[in-house]
Formats: structure tokens, sequence, C-alpha cells
């Protein structure tokens, strides 16, 4: 590989641990943080410039939507682990083989979505009981940001093949040219333009259309072994096979784990609005807030996918040392900030008494329990660069599905009150961490000298 190259990518089965970790988390958080601003920008153009029942739809569309994306993600992820394999081995053949593989993918998986999205959506979101008065807007939504699922799903799979070689900084590039054409759009077409929600989702459309651009053309003009080319696009039933037993576990996981949220919601709500307005204020810090733990996590599975494929098993472990100790040294520093100044982080989001006082309750019944969040992150993150999907799905959902749904129905009723709600956080938090760190220590989860990686199957 050339120098320039090796500019474009991190190649970490050599070279100074820590920093190559903090080098390709840096910009995933980044890109993260974009996100996440730029949705808030959506909400507030729809909110304030189209109405309330807009924004009611753009959201009950976008719950489904999530989970929809959130399963392909794991898709993703799971391409993400082969590729990162193959990349630490430099198994050339191969490393075609999955990356023509993916991307065709994708291009079949987009259009059935578009197809499934456009056809059904009224259908959906009646199932969803999606409310009569936001239904015309929903369907209007749902169909224009379905029409381009074909570009959102490609994004996120080239994305994700640049990150599994090491490549955070490039994905970090798309999403910022993506994100302003999507708030510059946003305010022509809503705020200049007068549209309504069809002007929001053209806008989203034509955003994921230019990252998906430069996401592919980044793959096709690299002189490395992940380079693509359309005429060698098909789908290889093994390597569907390898994609899809490392990727469905981990959209399983994200999907079965937000319904989970969704029954702890509805305890929450029990409490009235000013509880639920204080929850709310709380998940949106704590968003931000995790938003490192979860880009070191990303950062352990390609380390860990590359290390392994090159068989440099020694490094992978000392990898988990060094990242744990980068995590937990951040975590230690935010929750004291977080601990101490709740009242004012809540009050940023409402000022009325009520929603201040639930929301601080929250934050510090809940921060101190934030040192097991890092643990978590980063030992799934490992188990997942070593090929662990399903273990980690298991002991995931297990815990903060299974667990946390046994605690709601079965315990709470006995002592029912809000802070017993929000004790289903830690408890099940605990118990995936030390499900986590048990298989670290006892489980085979790196391959014997004698045993195959995924690199050489």
């Amino acid at each position: 590989m050339s120098g320039e190259q090796r500019k474009k990518t991190t190649m970490m089965t050599e070279g100074v641990i820590w920093k190559q970790l903090i080098a390709f988390a840096v910009p995933l958080l980044i890109g993260n943080l974009l996100q996440q601003l730029y949705n808030t920008v959506d909400s507030i153009v729809v909110g304030q410039f189209i109405g309330s029942e807009a924004l009611a739809a753009v959201s009950s569309s976008n719950s489904l939507i999530n989970l929809v994306i959130g399963m392909f993600l794991g898709i993703a992820t799971g391409a993400g682990v082969v590729i990162s394999q193959y990349y630490g081995a430099r198994a050339e053949e191969k490393m075609h083989q999955a990356v023509h593989t993916a991307i065709a993918l994708c291009f079949i998986g987009g259009v059935i979505l578009i197809v499934v999205g456009i056809g059904f959506s009224p259908l959906i979101l009646k199932l969803m009981g999606t409310p009569e008065e936001v239904m015309v807007n929903s369907v209007v939504y749902f169909r224009i940001f379905f029409s381009g699922s074909l570009f959102n799903l490609t994004y996120n799979m080239a994305a994700g093949i640049l990150r599994a070689v090491g490549d955070s900084r490039h994905p970090l590039y798309f999403l910022c040219v993506s994100s302003v054409t999507n708030i510059i759009l946003d305010i022509l077409f809503v705020v200049l333009g007068g549209m309504g929600v069809e002007g929001v989702a053209i806008a989203t459309v034509i955003s994921q259309f230019i990252s998906m651009v430069l996401c592919l053309r980044t793959l096709t003009k690299t002189d490395d072994i992940y380079k693509l080319e359309f005429r060698k696009l098909r789908i290889r039933k093994t390597m569907v096979k390898m994609i899809l037993t490392q990727g469905l576990p981990a959209g399983f996981q994200h999907s079965i784990i937000s319904l989970s949220n969704v029954i702890v919601q509805a305890n929450v709500n029990a409490y009235g609005a000013m509880a639920m307005a204080g929850f709310g204020s709380y998940l949106k810090i704590d968003g931000f807030a995790q938003l490192p733990m979860q880009s070191f996590c990303l950062a352990a599975t390609t380390f860990t996918g590359q290390n392994i494929g090159a068989k440099k098993y020694d490094r992978v472990k000392k990898g988990i040392a060094q990242n744990l100790t980068i995590c937990l040294s951040y975590v230690g520093c935010i929750s004291l900030l977080l601990y101490i100044f709740a009242p004012q982080l809540t009050g940023i989001f409402s000022t009325e008494p009520e929603v201040v006082r639930y929301g601080t309750l929250t934050m510090r019944l809940i921060i101190p329990f934030y040192l097991i969040l890092p643990v978590h992150q980063v030992l799934m993150g490992t188990m997942r660069g070593a090929g662990k999907t399903t273990v980690s799905m298991l002991i995931s959902v297990g815990n903060m599905c299974v667990l946390r749904m046994i605690y709601i129905n079965l315990l709470v009723p006995f002592f029912p009150s809000y802070k017993a709600v929000m004790l289903c956080y830690p408890i099940t938090w605990i118990g995936t961490m030390t499900l986590d760190v048990l298989y670290i220590l006892k489980g085979n989860w790196l391959p014997a000298s004698e045993e195959k990686t995924a690199a050489e199957m």
C-alpha cells in the first residue's frame, strides 16, 4: 500500500494502540454529534415552520424508520467485522468478494424497502396506531423517505467498509457535507419555499444521495484491496451467510432493546407529563454523554477485527486495557460534571420547576452507575470484532430486555415509584457488565493458534 493510501486508512495491527484508538474514535464522535445536531435542526424547522401536527407526523414515522434502519445497521456491522478481519490478514481475494457482496446486498435491500415503504406505508402506520389527524402527513413523509432507501442503506454500508479498514475520517467529511446540505435544503424548501413535510423528506433524501455518492466514489478511487468495481458486483452465498451470521444478531439486539425502552417509557408516562418531560430531558443529555463510549466501542470492533485477522492476539488484549483506561477516564470526569450541574442541564430543556426536579432526580440516581457503561461498550465492541456477535446479542438482550422486563413487570409493582422504575437501568447494566467480563475472562472468544479465523475461511 502506498504512503498516500496509508494516510487514508488506519492499519491497527502495528503502532501505538491508544493513539490509534483515539485517532479512529474522534471522527466518529464528531460525526455522531453533528448528526444529533442536524436532527435537532430538522425538528425545529418542522415544529416552528410547519406545525405541531407535522412534527408529530415526522416523529411517528421516525420510530418505525429507526427500527428498520437499526436492523440494517446491524447487518452493516456484520459486514464490517468480516471485512476488518480480511483487511488485517491482507486477504485480497476474500476482501474483494466481501466488499462487492456487501454493496450488492445493499442494492437489493434498498429496492425491497422502496417497494414496501411506498406500497404499504398506510397499512404499516395504521398498525402502529398513528392518529388520524397526522396520518396524511405521516404517509407523505414515510413514502418520500423510503423512496431514498437505496441511498441510505448504501451509504451506511459503504461508510461501514471504510471504518472497517480504519478510515473514520472520510465518513465524517461526507456526513458534514450531508448535514450542511440537509439544513440548507430545509431552509430553501420549508422556510422560504413554504413546503410541508414533503420538503423535509426530500431534503433528507437528497442529502443521503450526496453522502452515498461521495462514499462510493472513495471506494472506487482507492488503490487498496477494498477497491470497489461496479462490474464485479454480485451476490456470493458464502459471503452473504458470513455477513448475516455476524450482522443479524447485532441488528436484532438493537431492535429488541429499543422495544424494551418503549415499555420503560410507558411506565414513566404513568407519573404524568412533568415526569415524562424530566425523563426526556435526561435522555437527551444521556445521548450526548454516551457518544464517546459508543465511538470507542466501534473503535474496539475495528481494532479487534484487524488484529485477529493478523493473528496478533496479545495486541487485542492490550487494546482492551487501553481502551478501557481511556473510556473510564472520560466517564469519571463527565459523571462528576453531570452530577453537579444536573439542575442547570435539565433547565436547558425546561424552566418548569417540576420538570427540573424530575430531570435532576433521574440524573443523580443513574449517573453514579455510569462507570459500568464503558466496560460494557468496550467489551461488546471487542466481542463483535472477534466475530462473537451472537454472544454479545444474547448478553445484551438477556439483561437489557428480558431482565429489565422482569424487573419492571414483576418487582416494581411491589414498591411502585418513579425511582423504582429508573433503577431498571443500573440493575440491568450491572448484569450486562458482569456477563461481559466473565465471558472475556473465561470464554473462548480468541481463536486458538490452530483455529481458522474468518479471514482464512
